[in-house]
């Protein structure tokens, strides 16, 4: 198999979801829960993010757990990325 799109792919998925965490975090301040679209984007979010809060508190009304998602996936495929390489 070919190295150099096992590393594409990686890079191109881990970036797609990066931008549906994002998506799904900005969403949730202007749509309501019952959205469609939101509901979809929660649906592929959600079982990331239920394990980071149950470990990570609520600063107030701020919650993180979707920065350090994001940080986790972008470790985790440079890291996946460099073992290819």
């Amino acid at each position: 198999m070919n190295f150099e799109l096992l590393i594409l792919l990686i890079g191109t998925v881990s970036q797609v979801f990066i931008w549906v965490i994002i998506a799904s975090s900005l969403l949730s301040f202007f749509m309501p829960p019952d959205h469609p679209v939101r509901e979809a984007l929660d649906r592929i979010v959600d079982p990331f993010l239920a394990p980071i809060r149950r470990v990570v508190p609520l600063a107030g009304t701020l919650d993180f757990s979707p920065l350090i998602l994001i940080i986790v996936v972008q470790v985790l495929s440079g890291f996946l990325i460099n073992i290819l390489r």
